[in-house]
Order: C-alpha cells, then structure tokens, then sequence
C-alpha cells in the first residue's frame, strides 16, 4: 500500500515537473518570437537585416527600429563589414509600413511612446541615408509609408515585379512622413505631389522608372542576387554596382511596357504646379478625362487636412535637406497626432 502511494506521488511530481518544462518552453518561445521581430545577422562580408513580422507585412515597431538603428552604426564602423542588406521575411511585403494599431492605441495611453517612436523612426531614416556603408534595400513586396523609409535613403534600392510602392497617409489623417518631404518632390516632375496626395500605387518596374528604386531585378533571381553580393571580398561600393547592374540588365520582365502614368504626366505636371489644393481640385474638374474625374474622386476621399498639410510639406521640402525635412516632419506628426479626426480614420480602418 506504501510502495503504490509513493508511485502516485512520483507520478504526480513528474506530471507537475512536465508542466513546469512546457510551461517555460512556451516563455522561451514567446520572448524568442518578440525577439525575432528583426534578424541581424553577419553574412559573408555584410549585415543582413530581415524584417521579420510576415504575418504582419513586415510594419515596424519600435523595438525594431532601436533594434536596427543599434546594429547599422556597429556595423558602420565594422571593417569587416563592407555592405548592409536589408529585406523583409516572406514574398507578400517588404514592409507596409509603421504598426498602426500600436499608434492608435499610444495615442489615447503613451504619448511619450509616440514621440520616441516617430524620433527614432525619423533619426533611423537619416542614419540610412548617411551611411557610410553601402546601403542595399531589397524592395520586394508591399512598400509603404515606414517601409519607403527604411529603404528610399539607402544607396541601393532594388525592385522586382512583385514591388507595390505607395505612401497612402492622406486617406488616415496624415501625411507621407519618413522624409517624404525630402525625395517626394525630387522625382520628375509633379510625380511626387501626384503621388502625395492621391496615394497612387506603382506596381513592378513602375517603381523603377518612377525613380523610386535604383535598379530592378527578377524575383526568381534576387536569391541569387544576394548570394552573389555576399560573396564578394571586401568589395567596393563600385564592385556592388556592378553586381546590382550585372542582374538589372540581364531582367527582362516588362522592360517595353510604358510607364503607367507616361500618357499622363504633362497633364499631372500641369495639374499639380500650383500651390493650393483646391486649385488642384479645380484643375482636374476643368480637365474632365476619365482620370482626371478618377483621380479627383479619389482626393475628394482624402482628409482635406493632411491633403493641405502635405501639399505645404512637399514645397517646403523641395529647398530643404534631409535632416530639415525630418525635423519638419516630426514637428508635423507630433501635432497630427494630437488631432481626433486623425484617431477616428484609423478606428474606421482598423
């Protein structure tokens, strides 16, 4: 009778040090996990920063950003280090963009986390652009807002057919920050204002032609692309834009197919050469096309707020450099941030 209660007991104990084990497993796993948000990682002679929230589409949250700014100035000063490539996990999105749910609920109980997390953002994008290392932002993917960020300032930025680039903060009560200000309005044209204000996608080699990415590069092939990149030795900034150029030239995919916006672009440029919105609004009710109407629609949808602010944003920014854009921008965030409309557009999206 002893032996078979002392059994019991055994057994009891084992069942409970089980449930201990598991118990701690799944801490282990649910830190590894918040851990892994982003990977950096050494790879041959680079950095490798992989956005790591597929589940998600890659958005960015603050512990990524600290986590990759902490990283690209270690492996700025690192002799070993000659390249930074940045990517996001999976094949739908590079990055779309900042977290917005955390926004939304920051701004009703952690103001001080919303300004940390624009500040950092904002220093994380002028540290890519100032980077002494060259810098190669593989673009595949949804690459929106927080995304276009950590990526447009870098030195290289490579698209593939699969690319969807779109800042589309007019229709949330915002405007198209992470220095938006700054390369927006230096692409041809009024292409950047058109883009501003309407939140007009581009799709696959567009991105490339709109001067948003450097070079473009078939999907199939990137994997390949980045192998060959890490295994150059101690390449120079000239042996990485032969490799990028090398894979660029030899894409075929849409390489005759117009500009999707080509027919339009002196209607665009005439449309959006003027420094109010609502004599845009009246250039393209005058036009009357079929676009024209489309996109007036489209703006007509748009917070008139945010559609002034960064119509304000990008002629301001047009003369500015990019540090003085950012500090413009986080100025802008920070008073947007405070607006009801803005936290009512988000709730509707959510």
């Amino acid at each position: 009778m002893g032996l078979q209660r002392l059994c019991r007991l055994m057994s009891r104990f084992n069942s409970y040090k089980r449930t201990n084990i598991i118990l701690q497993h799944l801490k282990m796993s649910n830190h590894t996990d918040a851990a892994a948000e982003v990977l950096l990682e050494r790879k041959g002679c680079a950095g490798v920063i992989t956005l790591n929230r597929p589940r998600f589409l890659n958005t960015l949250t603050l512990g990524m950003i600290r986590q990759i700014y902490a990283q690209l100035k270690k492996w700025e000063q690192d002799p070993k280090t000659f390249l930074i490539i940045i990517k996001g996990a999976g094949e739908k999105a590079f990055c779309a963009g900042g977290d917005i749910r955390a926004l939304s609920e920051a701004r009703n109980t952690n103001q001080k986390m919303l300004q940390d997390l624009f500040r950092e953002e904002y220093i994380l994008n002028n540290a890519i652009d100032s980077c002494q290392k060259p810098y190669i932002a593989l673009i595949h993917g949804i690459t929106m807002g927080g995304g276009v960020g950590v990526s447009v300032h870098g030195q290289f930025r490579v698209a593939t057919e699969k690319s969807v680039f779109a800042m589309p903060e007019t229709a949330i009560g915002l405007f198209p920050d992470v220095g938006g200000g700054y390369f927006l309005p230096r692409l041809q044209g009024k292409l950047g204002y058109f883009l501003a204000l309407t939140g007009f996608r581009l799709k696959g080699r567009d991105v490339y032609t709109a001067g948003i990415a450097t070079h473009f590069v078939d999907f199939e092939k990137l994997g390949m692309l980045e192998e060959d990149l890490l295994a150059l030795k101690s390449p120079s900034k000239e042996n990485i834009a032969d490799v990028l150029e090398t894979y660029h030239a030899k894409s075929k995919t849409d390489q005759d197919k117009p500009f999707i916006l080509e027919e339009h672009m002196d209607k665009i440029n005439s449309w959006f050469s003027t420094n109010t919105v609502e004599q845009i609004v009246d250039n393209l009710q005058q036009d009357g096309s079929s676009f024209a109407l489309e996109q007036l629609k489209v703006i007509k949808k748009m917070s008139p707020t945010s559609l002034k602010i960064t119509l304000r944003q990008l002629m301001e920014g047009s003369s500015k450099t990019l540090p003085e854009v950012l500090i413009m921008e986080y100025r802008l965030s920070q008073a947007c941030m405070m607006r009801k409309q803005w936290h009512r557009r988000v709730t509707c999206l959510r």
